[in-house]
C-alpha cells in the first residue's frame, strides 16, 4: 500500500495558487513519484548487473541510457515531492524529459529483453514510469 498520496495531502491547500489539486491529481502525483523512484532503482540495478559481466559493446548504449534514466527519474520524483513551490511550467518540462528518458530506456533494452531478465525488469519499470508521467502531464492540462 502506498503512503505517498497520503503524505502529499498536507500540500492540498494553497499550493497551486490557482486551484486546489483534486484527489485524482494527488493519486496520479503519488503514482508518478513511486513509478519514477522504482524506475531509478531498476535502472541502477540493471547497470550494476551489466557492469559485473563481461561488457560487450552493445550494452554500452543501454548502460548510458540507464544512467540518464535513473538520474532523471530520481530528480523528477524529488521535484514532484516538493509541491509547496509548485511551478506548472517546470513540472510539465520535467515530465516531458522523464517521458523521453524512459522511452529511450525501453528502446535500448529491447534488443536484450529476451536474453537478460534484468533488462526485462528495467524495461517494464521504464514503461510504468513513462505511463505515470504521461497521466500526470495530461492531468495538468
Amino acid at each position: 500500500m502506498s503512503t505517498t498520496p497520503h503524505s502529499l495531502q498536507a500540500h492540498d491547500t494553497d499550493v497551486h495558487r490557482n486551484h486546489t489539486p483534486s484527489s485524482s491529481y494527488q493519486i496520479r502525483l503519488g503514482s508518478c513519484i513511486e513509478a519514477c523512484t522504482a524506475c531509478a532503482q531498476a535502472c541502477t540495478t540493471c547497470i550494476d548487473d551489466r557492469l559485473s559481466d563481461n561488457m560487450d559493446y552493445q550494452l554500452r548504449g543501454c548502460i548510458s541510457a540507464d544512467l540518464d534514466c535513473a538520474d532523471i527519474c530520481s530528480t523528477t520524483a524529488r521535484v514532484l515531492s516538493r509541491q509547496a513551490g509548485f511551478d506548472a511550467s517546470l513540472t510539465r518540462a520535467l515530465l516531458l524529459v522523464c517521458i523521453h528518458s524512459c522511452r529511450t530506456g525501453q528502446v535500448r533494452h529491447y534488443t536484450h529483453i529476451n536474453v537478460r531478465d534484468r533488462c526485462r525488469s528495467c524495461s517494464d519499470a521504464c514503461r510504468t514510469a513513462e505511463e505515470a508521467c504521461r497521466e500526470l502531464l495530461y492531468s495538468l492540462g
